[in-house]
């Protein structure tokens, strides 16, 4: 493992908390999967917060499997050679699921990067579901450089203006540095120009999540 990663351990608290608020099911594009996924967002969130204020405990975004992380996910296993005998970085995991289908793909490493010690308990659960290792990181990068990382895979990281920035700021940076980057997106406002679009998907199964049984997704590169 790059020393730049170090997998995080995995609390019983966390692990039961995942297993109450889901049930295993597999991603509609991506049914080769299996992970432990929540059906109602609202209710998993207040579940997730136990009394605590909203604002001290992030939404659980690992309990979905959100159309731009599905259509990524699709893409890696459906073209392998994007991932094959690289180190990935998979940038704010939730799930898990772009991480481990880059593993089973057949990527060299794969690196699950989310700061929600939720997210870190489900991407271990899950890696673990499908048979494959994925190393978990659980902090911030966007500040620094990594080291030891030939592509980054980014699913669903512009749902909102300020994050949007923040995240393309960084992704950028990492393109300049040489680092392939692929991002997945259900089309979102936030979702800035100047990318390349090379797959697009319609992901279904959506309503609880997007307002609509079926999401447009496209897989987009930042050119170089």
């Amino acid at each position: 493992m790059n020393p730049l990663f170090a997998e995080p351990p995995v609390t019983d608290g966390h692990a039961a908390t995942v297993r109450a608020l889901t049930r295993v099911s597999a991603p509609p594009l991506v049914p080769e999967l299996s992970l432990h996924l929540a059906e109602e967002p609202f209710a998993t969130w207040e579940a997730t917060r136990h009394g605590r204020a909203a604002s001290e405990v992030p939404p659980p975004f690992w309990a979905f499997a959100w159309a731009g992380g599905q259509a990524l996910a699709r893409h890696v296993l459906d073209h392998p050679e994007t991932v094959a005998g690289r180190r990935v970085l998979d940038l704010a995991s939730g799930s898990g699921l772009v991480a481990i289908s880059a593993a089973l793909a057949g990527a060299r490493s794969v690196t699950a990067c989310d700061i929600d010690p939720l997210a870190v308990t489900a991407i271990g659960l899950n890696a673990a579901l499908n048979g494959v290792r994925v190393d978990v990181l659980s902090e911030d990068v966007l500040g620094r450089d990594l080291d030891g990382v030939d592509l980054i895979l980014a699913g669903d990281v512009c749902y909102d203006a300020d994050l949007a920035g923040a995240m393309m700021a960084f992704l950028r940076a990492q393109r300049r540095r040489g680092r392939e980057v692929l991002l997945g997106d259900p089309l979102r406002p936030y979702l800035p120009d100047g990318l390349t679009a090379v797959a697009r998907y319609e992901v279904g199964g959506t309503a609880n999540l997007e307002e609509r049984a079926v999401t447009a997704a496209a897989v987009f590169a930042i050119p170089g």
